[in-house]
């Protein structure tokens, strides 16, 4: 009898729980088991494997085969364990030394032909492993990327063979920690391409410092997509910890890792489980993807109304749980939204070089597919004109216009961090009152605004937070009424009957 286990990471969203493959040789017919495991890609192992071991002239073992991924109740799937499973075989059968797995772990998929592939969710199985305090083998192709963020000991090889040779060598070399895996710069339009439109700028270089959600209404060409597309250019670095988040993300994802905050730009069309994150896996959604960062929702209210509800409760909290039957993951989606929409469906209400031929219920129709609390949960409205056409070709004294503004915007944000210890868009009740340190003369103007404005007491923070992030902007310690009234001047969305009646 001949017994061995090797040690390996399953998936659990952005997390990857330890699983023990054992594997066990007994006398008897040539025959091969695999237990703990419900994946169909899983199940078919023994193929792989053994076409693996056999390119890379090793004996198949002729014994009766039992593999065991233990703990069975942890939901398991994928082609990970390829590689912890031929390396067992190997050590049971006599072929590798038993050292060899002593403090480490193994992930990887097998080719026919002996080659180590990666997998998706292989970063967060790395880090996992540098936690235990273990050395982590997976593929070359990727192992100098994940060296690179986890900042731990790897064992690389390009196919089962070479890494075998390596694990038999007394030292086996790992991949150099200071290497600096370069990601490809992201390119973002700058602030001085939105010509004509000061108001813009200012608008998103206060999103931008206070992490406010930011609704854009205005007729089709007026510069809503290019905007939304500035705004991931004028954030600050993410924090280590939410860039180490968002490339676990997009590893999980299989797309390459980024520097600094991601723009996501789902179609309208796009499911719920699309958006929110789902399937039968509970996979991450278009939200989760632009966690500290952008998600940019183009043509609002052509969404599907029970779509876009759906955003609600992350917008408040967050995060996000995706539960299926077999699945339940969280997954972080601390990201800043921004809509942009058509005043109408034929774009030209309120416009002053176009005339409207949509009728008051259509236009009310087709505002109505973004319902009053979502409405509710964004801080910024604003509405964009078309600029005078010598704007648009006139040049610009200042071509890098958001690298000038993007300091301001740093200091902004060092203020509310320093302050309070997060952004002006998450501050909540007392502490909201408490940093806007509002004059009695100040509090009266705002207890009229309430009154006359009709204001839920959910719209006055967001407007008390929009006007604390103007007066950071200013370098100032307290609200005033000058910053308030600005404040609610950025958050009155025109009415259907306005919009009609322009």
């Amino acid at each position: 009898m001949h017994f061995t286990h090797v040690h390996s990471r399953s998936h659990a969203g952005l997390e990857a729980p330890s699983v023990t493959v054992e594997i066990h040789l007994t006398a008897g017919l040539p025959h091969f088991q695999i237990v703990g495991l419900g994946d169909s890609a899983s199940r078919q192992v023994c193929g792989r494997v053994r076409s693996a071991l056999l390119s890379s002239h090793f004996k198949w073992p002729d014994f009766r085969i039992t593999v065991n991924l233990a703990p069975t109740d942890l939901p398991k799937g994928g082609t990970r364990f390829d590689l912890p499973i031929a390396l067992g075989l190997l050590v049971a059968s006599g072929q590798l030394p038993a050292q060899s797995l002593d403090d480490r772990e193994f992930f990887g998929e097998l080719g026919l032909d002996g080659c180590i592939h990666s997998f998706h969710g292989a970063l967060a199985a790395a880090m996992e492993a540098c936690r235990a305090h273990r050395v982590c083998g997976i593929a070359a192709q990727d192992a100098e990327k994940i060296a690179s963020v986890t900042g731990g000991r790897i064992i690389a090889a390009p196919d089962l063979l070479t890494l075998c040779a390596q694990l038999k060598a007394s030292t086996p070399p790992l991949i150099r920690t200071d290497f600096v895996f370069e990601t490809p710069e992201r390119q973002y339009p700058d602030l001085a391409e939105l010509k004509g439109q000061p108001l813009t700028h200012e608008v998103l270089k206060l999103a931008a410092a206070g992490g406010h959600h930011l609704l854009m209404s205005g007729p089709p060409g007026v510069g809503k997509t290019l905007a939304a597309s500035i705004l991931p250019g004028l954030l600050p670095e993410l924090p280590p910890d939410t860039q180490r988040q968002v490339n676990l993300l997009r590893d999980l994802a299989g797309l390459g890792f980024i520097n600094g905050p991601p723009l996501r730009q789902p179609h309208h069309s796009s499911s719920i489980a699309a958006l929110m994150g789902g399937t039968a896996k509970a996979i991450p959604g278009e939200i989760s993807m632009a966690h500290g960062g952008v998600l940019f929702l183009d043509e609002l209210t052509e969404f599907p109304r029970p779509v876009l509800n759906q955003l609600r409760q992350p917008l408040e909290s967050g995060e996000i749980w995706v539960s299926r039957a077999a699945h339940q993951h969280r997954y972080p989606a601390q990201f800043q939204l921004v809509a942009a929409m058509n005043p109408c469906p034929c774009g030209h209400a309120g416009s002053r070089e176009s005339v409207c031929r949509c009728t008051p219920d259509t236009i009310r129709r087709y505002r109505q597919g973004a319902s009053g609390p979502l409405m509710d949960r964004i801080d910024l409205h604003v509405t964009l004109r078309r600029p005078p056409p010598e704007c648009l070709l006139s040049g610009t004294d200042t071509p890098d216009y958001s690298a000038t503004v993007r300091p301001d915007i740093a200091t902004a944000r060092e203020r509310q961090l320093h302050r309070q210890g997060a952004l002006n868009r998450d501050l909540r009740g007392e502490n909201l009152i408490a940093v806007c340190s509002l004059s009695s003369q100040t509090q009266k103007w705002l207890i009229e605004a309430m009154k006359t404005l009709q204001l839920s007491a959910r719209s006055t923070h967001r407007r008390l937070r929009v006007a604390r992030t103007i007066a950071d902007l200013e370098g100032s310690t307290s609200v005033s009424v000058e910053h308030l009234n600005t404040a609610v001047g950025l958050r009155e969305a025109p009415t259907d009957t306005d919009a009609v009646q322009a």
